[in-house]
């Protein structure tokens, strides 16, 4: 059983993908030296690590304005 659930992690952030976009980002964050956000962890990999944080509101996304694409294009 995983642990966070998915369920769980689900009720955090609306997406799987952005879920997974958040978790990948943030464990490439840790492999580099980066600090931890929680004191105590139950896994020991990257990904995991990252998925408990955003379990425990530690680690959010939010989206950015973006322009108007449409006219570059007509």
């Amino acid at each position: 059983m995983l642990d966070p659930s998915i369920d769980s992690l689900m009720t955090k952030i609306d997406s799987k993908y952005s879920l997974v976009s958040v978790a990948a980002k943030r464990a490439r964050q840790a492999q580099l030296g980066a600090p931890h956000l929680l004191d105590r962890y139950i896994s020991h990999k990257n990904v995991g690590k990252a998925l408990e944080e955003i379990n425990a509101d530690k680690l959010f996304y939010r989206l950015s304005e973006r322009t108007d694409l449409g006219s570059r294009y007509e």
